[in-house]
């Protein structure tokens, strides 16, 4: 498993990481012992960064990995939390005092005295520009409760202005064969200023793993069921915001590629060895909704991609996505 530093948080990281909204809601039901399972099986494949948030199961994924962390005393990991998406999202909602109280409870719930990595949770786009919000962010690395913070976004413009900031760590994006905005955009400059970048949603929603057809039913309160038309939230967190059957139609075609190019790699693997080629990229957070998932996601480090298929990948892009996707997000 290679290993690359979290941009300004100097914490060393695995490329490949565990996103772990399965584990907490919005995926399906994932039983305690097979959310534990998925952990113990990421970590033992060697990952060592987990990603959560607060709203994940109303804090169902972080209290199953203090769990995990005190079952696990000296494990070398490192946990990202985010924070934000509990409350009506207006832009006077994020204060300090509600920080404080936001990151207690997380703190709480993951059992630590201070918090490896912070992420405002996709706020309101007006945030990102607000002096007051950085200044309340640094007062918590100050006090102890925080060590590092950055953001998640749902732009790549949203991400260009954060980046520009001087405290912020990391900036974690929607970016896969999917949605190549961000490679192009907002990769070289997070470079550039030293800020990590962390890849979600690096599968499309599995639309990459190249097993749905037409006729895949998803559980009710799975999102990719439920949020197709954005009702829930942001519609670019369910497929990329990817019309399902062109996605599956391009996943076909990209799934082909991958056999031709990746030999002996599923197609989900080729996806995760295509981002991880990219030395920009700190991480990339794949979830998993059992051991045996996490394992194979895992594996996809150490998985080298041929220059060939890059080309095929923004080759596929351009040619059945780029005019519906790129000017999103």
């Amino acid at each position: 498993m290679m290993k690359r530093t979290l941009g300004r948080t100097g914490f060393d990281v695995s490329v490949i990481g565990l996103g772990t909204w399965q584990l907490g809601a919005d995926w399906g039901d994932v039983k305690e012992d097979d959310a534990l399972a998925v952990l113990d099986a990421a970590y033992d494949a060697g990952v060592t960064f987990f990603d959560t948030a607060d709203v994940y199961g109303d804090g169902r994924s972080e209290a199953l990995i203090g769990r995990w962390l005190k079952a696990n005393p000296g494990a070398s990991v490192t946990v990202a939390t985010k924070m934000g998406r509990r409350v009506e999202q207006l832009h006077e909602n994020y204060t300090l005092d509600a920080f404080r109280a936001w990151t207690d409870r997380s703190r709480a719930n993951l059992g630590v005295d201070t918090l490896d990595l912070v992420q405002l949770h996709c706020p309101p786009t007006s945030v990102y520009s607000d002096d007051a919000v950085y200044d309340a962010l640094d007062t918590m690395v100050e006090e102890g409760r925080i060590a590092n913070y950055g953001v998640s976004v749902e732009t790549a413009e949203e991400a260009l202005t954060a980046i520009a900031r001087p405290n912020v760590a990391t900036v974690q994006i929607i970016v896969n064969a999917f949605r190549l905005k961000p490679v192009e955009e907002v990769l070289p400059v997070a470079s550039a200023a030293g800020v990590g970048i962390i890849a979600r949603v690096p599968l499309a929603s599995g639309l990459l793993t190249g097993r749905y057809t037409l006729d895949t039913e998803f559980a009710a309160n799975d999102h990719r069921n439920y949020n197709r038309d954005g009702s829930a939230f942001d519609v670019g967190e369910t497929f990329s915001g990817v019309d399902y059957a062109t996605g599956v139609r391009a996943a076909g075609a990209f799934t082909e590629l991958a056999r031709r190019a990746v030999p002996g790699a599923t197609a989900a693997q080729a996806a995760l060895a295509w981002l991880a080629s990219r030395p920009q990229i700190s991480s990339i957070i794949p979830g998993a909704r059992s051991a045996e998932q996490a394992r194979a996601n895992a594996a996809a480090g150490s998985v080298d991609v041929p220059d060939v298929f890059d080309a095929e990948v923004r080759d596929l892009y351009d040619r059945e996505l780029r005019a519906s996707i790129h000017p999103r997000w």
